[in-house]
C-alpha cells in the first residue's frame, strides 16, 4: 500500500482546469466570471512558462489573453512558477501557480504563439470550453523525437562543437559517440520523471566515459597520439543550459529581476554540476583538458568547415530543444552565418573574444528577426540554438577544473574569460531586439 501511494504522489499536484469551466459552452469566455477568465490567462501563462521562454514572452501572451477577455493582469513570474492578479471594474482574483521543473518545448512554443495571434482576432468570441479545449491539444505536444534521435541530435552538435574549438577527426568521432550516449540516458531519466540533477550528473558521467572508452580503442587499433583525449570536454557539452543563459539576460534588461536572477542561477547550477561531475569522471580515468592538435588548413578551409559544423551544431542543438526539422534548419542557417563571423573576426581581426561574441549574437538577433517576419516561428526558437554553440563550455569547464587542482590563478583566468562572452552574447541579442522589434524599444 506504502509503495502504491509514492507512486501516484505528485509533490506538484496537477491542475484541474476543466473545474474551473461552468458556462454553458455557448457564452464568449469575455462574458464569464472573473474566476473563469482569470483561469485562461493563467494557465496560458504558465504553459508559456513550461516551454522556457523569459518573463517577458510570458507576461505578454498574460496580457493579450486577458485584454481580449476584458480584464486587466498583473503578473510577477519566476523560473518555475507565477503569481498574478486579474481585475475586472469590480472584483480582484489573485493565483499563485507553478510547474515541476523547467524544460525547453520550441514546437509547444510555436502553437503557442501562433494560438495567441489567433485568440488575440477571435478569442472575443470563443467560449470557455473552446479555449481550454484547444489549450490541453497544445499541452499534449510533447517530444518529437525518439530518444536515439535525441541522442544522435547531441551527437551531432557536440562532434561540430568540438571541431570549432579546435578538435580533429579522432576528437569528433569520440565525441560524437560520449555525447550520443549521454543525451540518450539523459532523455530516457527524463522520461523517468527522474530529478534534474541526477539526469545531468549521470548524463555527464556516462559521456565521459564512452568518449574514453572508444578513445582508448582507437589508441590500440591506430595507435593514435594520446593528446587527442581533449577532446573528452566536448563531449558533455550537450548539458550547456542555453535557455536559462540567454533568457537570464534578457530579463534583466527589461527589470524582470525575479525571473532573470531565478533563470541565472540555474543555469549556473547546472554548469557547476555539469564540470564538477566531469572533473571527477577525467581524475578518475586520468583525462586531462589539454590543447587541441593544430590541424594544417588553409584560412578558406577553415571558413567552409566552420560554416558547415556552426550550421551541424545548431541544429542538433535545436532538435534537442524539440524543433521541428524546418525551424531546426532555419536555426541552423543563422547560427553558421553568426557564429562564423564570430571565429573569423577572432582569427583573422584579433578581435577579443567577447565584442565577437557580441558581433555574433547581434548578427544572429537580426537574422532572426527577418526570418520571424518570413516564417513566423517564434524568435526565441531560432536564436538561443543559434548562438548556444558560442557559449564557452570549453572555459567554464578549464575554470572549475583548475580550481579543483587548486590552480586559482589559472582557473580564475579562465572564468573570467567565460564570464565576459556570457555577458556579451544576451548583449547582442538585446541590441538586435532593440533594433528590429518596436514592442522590445521601449519600456512600458
Amino acid at each position: 500500500m506504502a509503495d502504491e501511494e509514492v507512486n501516484h504522489y505528485h509533490h506538484h499536484m496537477a491542475i484541474p482546469w476543466h473545474d474551473f469551466v461552468t458556462d454553458d459552452n455557448v457564452t464568449p469566455a469575455r462574458y464569464a466570471n472573473l474566476v473563469e477568465r482569470a483561469s485562461i490567462v493563467g494557465r496560458i501563462g504558465l504553459m508559456m512558462l513550461a516551454c522556457g521562454t523569459g518573463a517577458w514572452r510570458v507576461r505578454n501572451s498574460m496580457n493579450v489573453a486577458a485584454q481580449t477577455l476584458g480584464i486587466t493582469c498583473s503578473a510577477d513570474i519566476g523560473l518555475v512558477s507565477i503569481e498574478y492578479t486579474c481585475m475586472d471594474k469590480h472584483r480582484s482574483y489573485t493565483q499563485a501557480l507553478s510547474i515541476p521543473s523547467t524544460g525547453v518545448n520550441t514546437a509547444r512554443l510555436n502553437a503557442l504563439e501562433n494560438y495567441m495571434k489567433k485568440f488575440e482576432k477571435n478569442g472575443k468570441n470563443w467560449t470557455t470550453g473552446e479555449i481550454h479545449k484547444e489549450l490541453n491539444r497544445i499541452e499534449h505536444i510533447g517530444g518529437l523525437y525518439a530518444p536515439w534521435m535525441v541522442g544522435l541530435a547531441a551527437a551531432l552538435a557536440c562532434s561540430a562543437f568540438v571541431f570549432l574549438l579546435g578538435g580533429g577527426p579522432v576528437e569528433m568521432l569520440c565525441s560524437f559517440f560520449g555525447a550520443g550516449m549521454g543525451n540518450y540516458v539523459r532523455r530516457k531519466m527524463g522520461d523517468k520523471s527522474i530529478t534534474l540533477f541526477a539526469g545531468i550528473a549521470v548524463a555527464v558521467a556516462v559521456a565521459c566515459l564512452c568518449y574514453d572508452l572508444l578513445f582508448n580503442v582507437v589508441i590500440y587499433l591506430f595507435h593514435v597520439n594520446s593528446h587527442h583525449e581533449a577532446g573528452y570536454i566536448g563531449a558533455m557539452l550537450f548539458v550547456i543550459p542555453g535557455f536559462p543563459f540567454i533568457t537570464s539576460g534578457l530579463d534583466l534588461s527589461k527589470l524582470d529581476m525575479r525571473s532573470g536572477l531565478e533563470r541565472g542561477a540555474f543555469a549556473l547550477v547546472v554548469i557547476t554540476v555539469a564540470t564538477l561531475v566531469g572533473w571527477v569522471v577525467a581524475m578518475v580515468v586520468n583525462l586531462q583538458p589539454e590543447d587541441f592538435i593544430p590541424l594544417a588548413l588553409s584560412p578558406m578551409t577553415y571558413l567552409v568547415l566552420r560554416l558547415i559544423a556552426s550550421f551541424c551544431g545548431v541544429f542538433g542543438f535545436s532538435i534537442m530543444f524539440n524543433s521541428s526539422i524546418k525551424m531546426a534548419a532555419t536555426a541552423g542557417i543563422i547560427g553558421a552565418f553568426a557564429n562564423t563571423l564570430r571565429l573569423e573576426m577572432v582569427d583573422l581581426l584579433h578581435v577579443p573574444a567577447g565584442p565577437a561574441a557580441f558581433a555574433g549574437a547581434l548578427l544572429a538577433g537580426l537574422l532572426a528577426s527577418l526570418a520571424r517576419n518570413r516564417v513566423g516561428y517564434p524568435r526565441i526558437a531560432i536564436t538561443v540554438p543559434s548562438i548556444v554553440i558560442m557559449v564557452p563550455g570549453l572555459y567554464m569547464y578549464s575554470a572549475v577544473y583548475n580550481i579543483g587542482l587548486n590552480s586559482l590563478s589559472v582557473g580564475g583566468m579562465w572564468a573570467a574569460k567565460a564570464a565576459l562572452i556570457v555577458v556579451f552574447l544576451p548583449l547582442g541579442l538585446i541590441a538586435a531586439r532593440i533594433i528590429a522589434d518596436p514592442k522590445w524599444r521601449y519600456k512600458s
